[in-house]
């Protein structure tokens, strides 16, 4: 066994079992695998297309490693397509305790004789009721053109949460990297706020997530951001130097000393213990004036005089915070310009 922190903060080259077989028992926070699908799809220089049996057996292998590693407070999650999410569970059970099925929102192509695959799952287990959670909020969805909410709230709109709901099994605020220019070489990247969400809901300021099967290092840069430790492995080396180099440019992101997820100004991931504290750094309300006529957005953006409040001045976040696509469709669609704080 090796000390945890020789290997802590790291994104490691090598074999995910061999690696994960050095690492103490009960000594992670936080586990999560994104494994190859066995579609015979390349992954870098390796191309996953072992036979079902054997593809199962090396399955059932880094299954028992990654609740090995994982403290009794901690929460092991496992992504894929739901096809084999039904096998890792059958081979989960017998090892840890089942938490949930969360579907997250990715459209696919027709597949023949069957219905439209629109979504892919996690897996959610637990090694016993100690485990930590933190109840987490999405933002209310907005119409892009009428800034209406979607959901009827059957009347009672004046009593929700200000800023959003509190989660569910069904993520649909978080999609699928589809255009080339926001990918890396990996052919299946996640996106980073699907990480992001999940460590904010299990996990606190400096504990430990690992992820087996890092690819371009997604996972622990959603670590880094969030203030945890993280230790990635993966068998390619041409990922692994990705991952390496897109870490360094990678800064905790902090408003009001608080760890939240956010793209541009807007917000896709809080806590709701920290709503209070980061409350006062949001727009909830703006106007649009035209020809005498005013309009109110109220979905609430983030004011930019949270910029001192960033933990790194260095922080990529920062160069990119400016008003939300939405907003600027907003503009473009009614003409109404001119945006003011009240």
């Amino acid at each position: 066994m090796k000390e945890l922190s020789t290997l802590s903060n790291k994104a490691i080259l090598g074999d995910a079992l061999e690696i994960m077989k050095q690492i103490p028992s009960e000594s992670v926070d936080m586990t999560f695998a994104d494994p190859p699908f066995n579609l015979n799809k390349k992954y870098g220089k390796y191309y996953d297309e072992k036979n079902i049996s054997d593809y199962f057996s090396w399955c059932n292998e880094w299954l028992q490693q990654m609740v090995r590693i994982t403290k009794p407070t901690g929460s092991i999650f496992v992504h894929n397509i739901p096809k084999w999410l039904t096998y890792y569970s059958t081979l989960l059970n017998d090892l840890a305790k089942f938490k949930h099925w969360i579907a997250w929102d990715a459209m696919g192509a027709p597949l023949g004789k069957t219905i439209l695959p629109n979504h892919y799952g996690i897996l959610w287990y637990v090694k016993s009721d100690k485990f930590k959670f933190f109840d987490v909020r999405a933002p209310h969805r907005y119409c892009r053109e009428c800034d209406a909410l979607l959901k009827d709230y059957g009347g009672k709109k004046n009593q929700i949460h200000p800023f959003g709901t509190l989660i569910s099994d069904v993520w649909t605020d978080i999609y699928r990297i589809r255009h080339v220019n926001r990918r890396d070489d990996h052919p299946c990247q996640l996106p980073i706020h699907l990480l992001e969400r999940l460590i904010l809901m299990v996990t606190e300021e400096a504990d430990i997530v690992l992820d087996p099967f890092l690819g371009t290092g997604t996972t622990a840069i959603a670590a880094k951001r969030l203030g945890r430790k993280y230790i990635g492995i993966d068998i390619d080396s041409e990922y692994i130097q990705i991952a390496q180099a897109k870490l360094e440019d990678t800064y905790p992101i902090k408003i009001n000393n608080c760890y939240v997820s956010i793209f541009l100004d807007k917000i896709i991931t809080i806590r709701d213990l920290d709503y209070d504290k980061i409350a006062p750094f949001l727009l909830t309300k703006q106007l649009y004036v035209k020809k005498g006529i005013t309009k109110t957005l109220t979905q609430p953006t983030l004011n930019k005089s949270l910029v001192s409040t960033i933990e790194n001045p260095k922080s990529n976040i920062l160069k990119k915070l400016e008003l939300t696509p939405q907003i600027k469709l907003m503009e473009k669609k009614t003409g109404y310009k001119g945006i003011k704080q009240v």
